[in-house]
């Protein structure tokens, strides 16, 4: 079977995306370039802008405008890694060592900073307020998201409706700007832009459920990271929560105490009490209900390729390993 590839139908868009991004990281400080040629260059799915560019072009085509936002849309994504990386002291990102571990935590938060500053440069340079508008809201709900997530860290009483509030506003806010931006660069009609923002914020929560996923059940070297960081960092995702709603007592007991207690935690006790219940099942089956909805969606869209990559991206957020 053929690795799926998302990048495949827009490659020559991606690679205007990525020149666009390096002119961008121009700096007279060696050390933002440093870090952010670091960051910028360490790979990854480039999924956000690959959303923003297949939506375009399934409803028109790209240009130089729309390489533009979608290189912005990836340094905002970039800014808030870097400063996730140091609110979790996270020494691992898709395989290599985290920015904040090579450089230090200040240089890290201070290269964030510069990024998400860049980043509103180049939308005031697009100059559309409808977009601008879409990106600035986009950027205070992730913050807000992160609050709300560090405000939850090993709180064991946590109810599914918070982490999903967490999950929408931290990692689908972005992607749905994204798919959001893709429809409006290209002037499609309200109804249209709509749809494609549904179907960005579905699409980023069934992306985060299965990271959640691969917490517990991925191999080191296909994540990038390290198994178990979440409860390591007294985050209650998902297949904890469904440990809490469906676990005998004593699992339950077992679950409270890691979150609240994470450095005493029994990793492989946990990791049976999921297992007992199913939990990372119930997981993949409630991100699976998003990603079906988010490509019922996309019958808005005219048949081509673009489109026929944005249906695949449905199953891939919910089958993938990493």
């Amino acid at each position: 079977m053929n690795r799926f590839d998302p990048q495949a139908v827009i490659a020559a868009d991606l690679a205007a995306v990525d020149a666009c991004l390096r002119a961008n990281l121009g700096s007279d400080v060696p050390l933002i370039r440093q870090v952010g040629e670091y960051i910028v260059g360490s790979g990854g799915k480039r999924l956000r802008p690959v959303l923003l560019l297949l939506v375009a072009s399934a409803l028109g085509r790209n240009d130089s405008r729309s390489h533009a936002l979608a290189a912005v849309v990836e340094m905002i994504h970039t800014a808030t890694l870097l400063h996730d990386d140091v609110v979790d002291e996270s020494q691992l990102r898709r395989g290599r060592k985290t920015a904040n571990a090579l450089f230090g935590n200040a240089a890290s938060v201070l290269v964030g900073d510069f990024l998400y500053s860049r980043a509103f440069q180049m939308m005031v340079a697009v100059g559309e307020m409808s977009i601008m508008r879409v990106l600035a809201d986009a950027t205070n709900s992730i913050a807000e998201g992160e609050v709300l997530q560090l405000m939850n860290v090993g709180n064991a009483d946590v109810s599914e409706e918070s982490y999903l509030r967490v999950i929408r506003f931290k990692t689908a806010k972005l992607f749905e700007a994204a798919a959001r931006i893709g429809a409006l660069a290209v002037g499609a009609p309200a109804k249209t832009s709509e749809a494609m923002a549904e179907y960005g914020m579905r699409l980023g929560t069934a992306f985060q459920l299965i990271d959640d996923v691969l917490d517990y059940s991925g191999e080191v070297e296909q994540i990038g990271k390290n198994l178990g960081d979440d409860l390591g960092e007294g985050k209650a995702t998902m297949p904890l929560l469904r440990v809490l709603a469906a676990g005998n007592a004593s699992e339950q007991a077992l679950v409270r105490s890691a979150i609240s207690a994470p450095e005493t935690v029994d990793f492989e006790a946990v990791l049976d009490a999921i297992r007992r219940v199913d939990a990372l099942d119930f997981t993949r089956a409630a991100a699976r209900a998003e990603a079906d909805r988010a490509a019922d969606l996309l019958v808005v869209l005219p048949d081509g390729p673009s489109r026929q990559t944005l249906l695949e991206l449905c199953a891939f957020a919910v089958e993938r390993n990493a």
